[in-house]
């Protein structure tokens, strides 16, 4: 497969396929193809993944688009303003993400649920108590709010983020929560309660701007003044 990122800030990405190969996404994913690529809808193995893909936030059903009697193209657009970043997977390099964030991946990726091991770490920490592992071979294709900044993290090295600006890291890495110091940063400082704390070694990838700063920043203007 061969790919291309294109567009901002609405970035879509354009796969070229060879005869007989596949690319899988969730229900509604697909914003344009060639008319040789036939798809399929299955749960994407066993009940127990596909369940798990629900919990997640993610559709029970994947589509798998198939090149057909020759090449074939098909392409994924952002549902929002940011950035796709293409992730390379192979075998024993797993990365977690925001869930919501998968966008599309070759059939040797396989997307499953990641259960934060504290639950306060879900609730409190702003990337939610369930996100999603990518794991397998080949390339997977992520959606990022705004534009994405990597930090490259040696052991033991700590890396504080606000809420929803974690959109995925290796499994390497493991996440925890603080909460902010001293009574007048909590109630004049606008930064919440809590901030994510990420420890490497691993990559991070965090996203510049979160969807729900983006609802905060647009409530004041949908309040009824009637």
């Amino acid at each position: 497969m061969q790919y291309e990122i294109k567009g901002s800030p609405l970035p879509v990405v354009i796969c070229n396929v060879d005869a007989g190969e596949s690319i899988v996404t969730e229900k509604g994913g697909m914003s344009w193809m060639t008319t040789n690529m036939s798809m399929s809808t299955n749960a994407g193995g066993s009940f127990g993944k596909a369940m798990s893909r629900m919990f997640s936030g993610e559709s029970i059903f994947q589509n798998i688009y198939t090149a057909q009697g020759g090449p074939g193209q098909i392409a994924f657009a952002s549902s929002f303003p940011g950035t796709i970043k293409a992730i390379e997977l192979e075998p024993g390099k797993n990365i977690i993400v925001q869930k919501s964030a998968f966008l599309a991946a070759e059939p040797t990726v396989e997307l499953s649920i990641h259960f934060q091991k504290k639950i306060g770490k879900g609730l409190f920490g702003g990337e939610g108590f369930i996100m999603q592992k990518l794991s397998g071979s080949g390339t997977a294709f992520i959606e990022i709010s705004g534009a994405a900044i990597e930090y490259e993290l040696a052991a033991g090295q700590q890396l504080t983020v606000g809420t929803g600006h974690l959109v995925a890291m290796d499994d390497t890495c493991t996440m925890d929560i603080e909460m902010v110091k001293g009574a007048k940063n909590v109630l004049l400082g606008g930064e919440g309660l809590f901030n994510t704390v990420v420890k490497g070694p691993g990559k991070v990838t965090l996203q510049t701007m979160p969807l729900i700063n983006v609802a905060n920043m647009l409530i004041p203007f949908m309040v009824d003044k009637n």
